[in-house]
């Protein structure tokens, strides 16, 4: 805004001023008061109203001046975040498709590992079942910050998504001799079965994981509580409260340098969306319980 653009800005404030003028010298007039005794005083008044305007000119300019400043960096930072908004897009694209494409070659590889029955095979399987579970995770990761969440809720059969989860890792139970404790629960609960089986699958992937020799059980306990349970080489006391956080791996995270720290947190960002808690108990060299709390949805018996 230059000078000129100020001055119509204060315009109204000029015209009072003319207006005073204007009553005093009209009042002077009419009482026979000589005229120079308002102009005088008026005179002065308007030589202060011109440094006034001076400085206020001045002080407004610097004003204009940093909005102008603000203005341009927003814009840049508006260009900036837009530019970062595209460029994480087309990395979530390239994952998405990467993803999708890894589970080609692991159909082709199951496919081609069908009607075998040997410990290589059995070997082999659970390898790929540890690739697709990378996979799913990357896909998880991409999913739960999308916009587009895909929750479905439906009244589901918990034992048929269970048995489906058991399925996938059989052969790596039978490979192992990792025994498996599971009698049906006999519960249907209102869920999101594609999401409830993720979190399942991690639970029973991470107790294989961390599981050398013994058992992994799976029940219902009071309060529509699914507990899994394993006697693995269990979690260190401190490192218990922090394992759903993103990226912590803790004692066992260092021991296996594979460990990435984002399974249990997936879980967990996905237990919060389904309104479900999720909780460990662990004691080392003992085993761990990983508690899934579905009273949060309902939950109809059989």
């Amino acid at each position: 805004m230059n000078f000129l653009d100020y001055i119509k800005s204060k315009i109204a404030f000029l015209a009072l001023y003319a207006l005073i003028f204007v009553m005093l010298t009209v009042s002077f007039a009419l009482y026979g008061l000589p005229i120079a005794a308002v102009a005088y005083p008026m005179g002065l008044g308007l030589l202060l109203v011109i440094v006034y305007l001076a400085l206020d000119y001045r002080k407004y300019k610097r004003k204009i001046t940093k909005i102008s400043e603000l203005e341009n960096k927003i814009s840049r930072l508006t260009e900036m975040i837009s530019s970062e908004k595209s460029k994480s897009r087309q990395r979530m694209d390239y994952y998405s498709v990467w993803a999708h494409q890894i589970k080609t070659p692991i159909a082709s590889m199951r496919l081609s590992l069908q009607g075998e029955d040997s410990a290589l095979s059995r070997k082999l399987g659970a390898e790929l079942n540890r690739i697709e579970s990378y996979a799913d995770m990357v896909m998880t990761y991409l999913r739960l910050d999308s916009e587009s969440t895909d929750y479905v809720f439906a009244e589901c059969n918990l034992d048929s998504i269970i048995k489906s989860c058991v399925r996938k890792f059989s052969g790596e139970f039978i490979a192992r001799k990792i025994e498996l404790i599971y009698e049906p629960v006999h519960e249907t609960v209102l869920t999101d079965e594609k999401w409830l089986s993720f979190v399942i699958e991690q639970v029973l992937s991470n107790s294989l994981k961390y599981t050398p020799s013994g058992s992994i059980s799976i029940c219902m306990e009071p309060g529509q509580i699914l507990a899994i349970s394993d006697t693995g080489i269990g979690i260190a006391g401190d490192d218990l409260p922090r394992i759903f956080d993103q990226g912590f791996t803790g004692y066992n995270g260092r021991t296996d340098k594979k460990a990435s720290g984002i399974g249990l947190y997936l879980c967990k960002r996905i237990c919060d969306d389904l309104g479900y808690e999720i909780s460990a108990e662990s004691e080392l060299g003992k085993g761990t319980t990983i508690r899934l709390d579905l009273s949060k949805k309902q939950v109809v018996a059989n």
